[in-house]
């Protein structure tokens, strides 16, 4: 399975678990809680990965990162957004320099 698949296929569960009892599911259960909980948890993730950055082990950092990935599209499907928006919006800035693009958004 290819890495679009993958985020396909996970985006796709996280949107039937929206729904599903919040006692069974940790998904529904962060939506049933509210934005203020999923972005409280992308919070938490956000700054355990820098941790796991600072101390710079390798494998934290992955598990961290994946923690934080999983939140951050938690977010997404709370929205009605996928993956596959964001890699659009990643597409469009591709080629682009930082600065540039950066320029674009201030005008």
């Amino acid at each position: 399975m290819n890495n679009q698949d993958f985020l396909k296929q996970l985006a796709s569960v996280l949107e039937e678990r929206k729904s599903a009892d919040p006692e069974k599911s940790y998904v529904a259960h962060l939506h049933h809680k509210g934005l203020d909980k999923i972005l409280k948890k992308i919070g938490e993730e956000a700054t355990e990965t820098v941790i796991a950055a600072k101390d710079g082990d390798k494998q934290q950092i992955i598990y961290e990162t994946a923690d934080l990935w999983f939140h951050t599209l938690i977010m997404l499907s709370y929205y009605d957004l996928s993956p596959q928006d964001v890699i659009q919006e990643l597409d469009r800035r591709f080629g682009l320099s930082g600065l540039e693009e950066k320029a674009r958004r201030e005008s």
